[in-house]
Formats: structure tokens, sequence, C-alpha cells
């Protein structure tokens, strides 16, 4: 049984950095590509950023590039994501997922919900003005 469990989240002031860490269990964490999305109240759930299986690809939302950063550790079988200059609008629950498939997925689907089987229960992050 795959379970995602997010941590980092919290109230931060605009401008300032929080790290969100996804610890992964269930199946060979190695073998599958992670993600992080985020939905804000009101809003549908949004990609933010991905890495693929080997850590050697990262994708980013381009409201996010520059700003925050994907990474894994296979060891720790847990995914990252640093976010650095934040924005009142980055205020959101942020969500960790992992792919469906094993492996190789095409550029396109790091960036939709569908091609993620596994979601963690979220984070929020606050960020104040």
């Amino acid at each position: 049984q795959v379970q995602l469990v997010e941590s980092g989240g919290g109230l931060v002031q605009a401008g300032g950095s929080l790290r969100l860490s996804c610890a992964a269990s269930g199946r060979t964490f190695s073998s599958y590509a992670m993600g992080w999305f985020r939905q804000a109240p009101g809003k549908e759930r949004e990609f933010v950023a991905a890495i693929s299986w080997s850590g050697g690809s990262t994708y980013y939302a381009d409201s996010v590039k520059g700003r925050f950063t994907i990474s894994r550790d296979k060891a720790k079988n847990t995914v990252y994501l640093r976010m650095n200059s934040l924005k009142p609008e980055d205020t959101a629950v942020y969500y960790c997922a992992q792919a469906g498939r094993d492996g190789y997925l095409p550029t396109s689907s790091y960036y939709t919900t569908s091609s993620y089987d596994y979601w963690g229960q979220g984070t929020q992050v606050t960020v104040s003005s």
C-alpha cells in the first residue's frame, strides 16, 4: 500500500522560505516520478513541480520557476520542495503525488493530475503579506 506523508508547511511572511518534504512508502520509490501540486480555496488543483524517476529531469510551473526547487533523496525515499521568495499567491494546500506508472513519462504527463495515482494528505502553506 502506497503512503505519501507531507510535512514542512506553515505560516511564513512574504519573501520567506519553506521546505516541504514527502516521505513515500509501499513501492520502489526510485522507480516513479514524483510531483507537487497545490490547491487554493475555491480553485482547482494546479501543477507546481515534478521530478523524473531518475531525478535527472525536473519540471516547473511558470509561476514558481526560479523560486522553487524540487529534489529527491532515494536513500530516504523522500521528495522535497524548496520554496524561496514566497508570495501571498503561493498560499495553498500543497500535495505530493506519485506517478501511476514506473519509469519514463512523456513530458506533458508530468503536468497533469491524471498521471499520478497516489496522493498525500496535503500540507498547508500560508504566506502573509
